[in-house]
Order: structure tokens, then sequence, then C-alpha cells
């Protein structure tokens, strides 16, 4: 009996490890793909001894001793138990006011009058905005990544995004048509996938889900948000892997800008589509948000909060962007599923020991305007990225979660979500194989694309 147990276990094994071996090769991960190789040969060591040498009471020992720890595993990783976590009340969330957002206090540099009415109401944060100011805006030259050639790819898309700011909001177009919310949800799904989203979640829009006031333009800067749509579409567009994992090098940002502009392209379509229907509808994009994305992805099941205060989606991680559109058509919300990703990010802080300014806490979720919620000090973030002249992206790139949807990896994906002993080995297999600490690139690879 034994004997058959110990050739499908050593078929079972082979086969995972095989698995391995490919996914890291697909990937270029060359150090997982070595010590799989490595894996894949003591493991083949171990179960010839058993096989071979089964008739010596101490091998057989040993091997009833393996087996058994391996089917405790195996039932134990599939039981699902996490503690319950400390919830808290929507009622108490309070606004964000995007007056305070980085990217809204580093362009009060080019406006005087805006600048002294700020920074007369919060004092405390005009030293070290003072400095950042000083530096160099992202892009300019002398930056560490700076390329003559190709870092005007990503001014230029940000530039397009800028220009088209008009466009989100619009009138309606037509006579309102009467749609069942079922069909009309399943019909904006399909729409935004077509365009090229990768996921679409739908969920009712709440007051903590827009921000207070505006801040990012000088031209509706300080006006007081007021959006009586009933509900938010979120669109997902997923990052090219292989141009993330040269963050913070300029691959990263030139990514980061092409799916903003994707994102945008297809809020946009999305938005335009509903107001020829008859709806109101506003596309929320990059530079032009109205709304906070990152709650809404997470309210309508698109994933989790993540350690480093963006969206861990529950397929591609947190290699997303995300653009919204809300909307007054009655709608149907997507389901939200816990896939318990803020658990394992408990245990794991690997983007914030690889965090090259520190900017992401080890500890636990600070209360927040009235919520737990983990978020980064978007000084030191923002001054780094104005030393480098892209928008880093190590922490997406070092995450676990920033993986192919290949069956490998949705396999692990399966079984961390199970309970928290999983979700320790699996952590402590991801630092073997694709290392604990990241090294940070010098300088530039020579394909960008």
């Amino acid at each position: 009996m034994m004997i058959w147990i110990n050739w499908f276990l050593l078929l079972v094994t082979t086969a995972f490890l095989l698995l391995m071996i490919f996914s890291s090769w697909s990937e270029r991960e060359f150090r997982a793909m070595i010590i799989s190789i490595f894996g894949l040969f003591f493991n083949s060591i171990i179960w010839a001894v058993f096989l071979l040498f089964e008739r010596f009471l101490w091998i057989k020992n040993i091997n009833i001793g393996v087996v058994g720890l391996l089917v405790i595993l195996f039932f134990l990783s599939g039981v699902k138990f996490f503690p319950e976590r400390q919830t808290v009340s929507i009622k108490n969330i309070e606004q964000y006011d995007e007056r305070d957002h980085m990217f809204s206090r580093n362009n009060l540099r080019f406006h005087p009058a805006l600048h002294r009415q700020y920074y007369s109401q919060n004092s405390e944060r005009r030293v070290v905005d003072e400095k950042i100011h000083q530096q160099p805006e992202i892009g300019d030259p002398g930056q560490q990544f700076y390329d003559s050639i190709h870092s005007p790819i990503f001014e230029a898309a940000f530039s397009f995004l800028n220009k088209i700011r008009p466009v989100s909001d619009g009138d309606v177009k037509g006579t309102r048509k009467a749609i069942e919310p079922e069909k009309m949800t399943r019909v904006l799904k399909n729409l935004a996938s077509f365009y090229g989203a990768v996921d679409v979640g739908i969920t009712p829009l709440k007051s903590h889900h827009l921000y207070s006031h505006a801040g990012r333009h000088s031209d509706n800067w300080g006006r007081v948000i007021k959006n009586h749509h009933r509900f938010a579409i979120v669109i997902v567009v997923a990052m090219d892997i292989h141009m993330m994992k040269q963050a913070p090098a300029l691959a990263e940002i030139l990514e980061s800008s092409r799916q903003y502009v994707e994102a945008a392209k297809i809020a946009n379509i999305v938005a335009e589509y509903l107001r020829v229907l008859g709806y109101e509808a506003r596309a929320h994009t990059d530079g032009n948000y109205e709304t906070l994305c990152v709650p809404l992805a997470v309210d309508s099941g698109l994933g989790e909060l993540g350690r480093m205060g963006i969206l861990v989606h529950r397929i591609y991680g947190p290699c997303v962007r995300l653009a919204v559109v809300t909307t007054d058509i009655e709608l149907i919300s997507t389901e939200k599923e816990r896939f318990y990703v803020e658990e394992f990010c408990h245990i794991c802080k690997k983007c914030a020991r690889n965090c090259p300014t520190k900017s992401i806490s080890t500890g636990e979720e600070p209360s927040s305007r009235g919520g737990l919620h983990w978020s980064i000090e978007q000084e030191k973030c923002f001054a780094f990225w104005k030393k480098v002249g892209t928008d880093c992206g190590f922490c997406i790139r070092v995450c676990p979660y920033t993986k192919p949807n290949t069956l490998f990896h949705r396999l692990i994906r399966f079984y961390i979500s199970k309970n928290p002993v999983n979700q320790r080995i699996a952590l402590f297999f991801d630092d073997l194989l694709y290392g604990k600490k990241i090294p940070i690139p010098n300088t530039n690879e020579n394909t960008f694309f």
C-alpha cells in the first residue's frame, strides 16, 4: 500500500514543481526557476529513497511520518478560518478634502493666491511642502531616470488626460429609456470589458466615496463636490507586469500613464453611452476625480485595501489602474466577497520593508477620518517621485500579489484565501523564491517598452 502512496505523491509533487518551473521561466523569474529545479531534484531523491529502500524499518518510519505530515497539511490547508476583524460603520467616515492630497498641494507652487490661502489654514504643512516645491517637476531633466527621448511620452499621456477633462461630464443626449437594472448592469460590464477593462464593479454611491472639495486644479479649487448620482461603476485595467518589474525606473511610469489613458478611454465611452440613453453620467479619471476610487473598488467587491494604501485586486493584485463612472441609472451591485488580502498584508509587510522612503507603515491600520485603514506618508513618497522622475511603483513591484494570472498563481491565491497558516507558508516560499529584499535598479533598462 505504501509503495502506491509514494508513487502517487511523487507524481503529484513532481507535477507541482514542474508547474513552478514553467511558471518561473515564463515570468523570467530565474531565481525562482533555479530554486524550483533544485526542489524538483531533491524531491525526486527523497521519494526514490522511500521507494527503493522501504524494506529498511527506519526509512519506512520516516516515510510514514512524511506522508502523515503531508496528509495533515493537505487537510488543514482546506480549512477556511480567519478571526473576525474589526469593522467601522460607514456612517462615521468623514469625507476627504482633495486639497489635502499631495498632488493638489504640489500644484500650489504655481498659484500664489491659492498657496497663501491653503497654508494660512494649514501652516503645519508649509515647511515640508515648500521643500518639495523646490524640487524639479516629475519628468524634468536631471532626475535619476530621466531620458530625453522617452520621458516626454508619459508627460504627453498626462497632458492628454488633462485636455480631455471637459468630456468627462455633459448634458443628457436623448430621451430616457426604461431599462431593467439587471440588463443594464450586464450591458455596461460587457461594454467596459469590450473596450479593455479586465474587471468591473458596481456599488451604490455614498457620501464618503466623494471628495468634500475639489483641489487638483486652480479653475475649480475649493469647490464643494456635489454629486447626487446613485451608483458608481468601477473600471479596472491591468498594468503589464514585466514593465512594472522595472520600477521605479522609467518603464514603470510609461506603463502607469498608458493604463490611466486606457481607463479614461473606457470610462468616458461608458459615461457618454449612458448620456445617449438619457441618463446623467460623469467619468472620473486620473487628474479629474470627484470620487475616491479605492473605497469604491473595495465596496464593489473588486479586491481589498492593501498595506500600501491602494487596491489589491482579487486577480491582478495592486498592478492595476482604476477609473469610475457615476450615474443616476438604477443598477445591480456586484457582490462583495472576502479574499482575505488584508489579513495577508498584516503578516507580509514586504512593501513596507522594500519601500525606498519608508513611507509605508509596518504597524496596524491607524484610525483616520472615522475608519481604520492603511495609508502612506504621502510627503515622503511624493518627494521621492520628484527625485527619480517617475511615480515609483516599487511597492507594487514587490507585492506577492503582483503575479501573472497563470494556473500556478491561481492555485496559490486560492490556497492563501483559506486560513492564516496557509498565508504564512505562502509568504515563506514567496520570500524564498522571489526574494525578501528586492534590489532597486539604478538605471533604466535598454528597452523601455
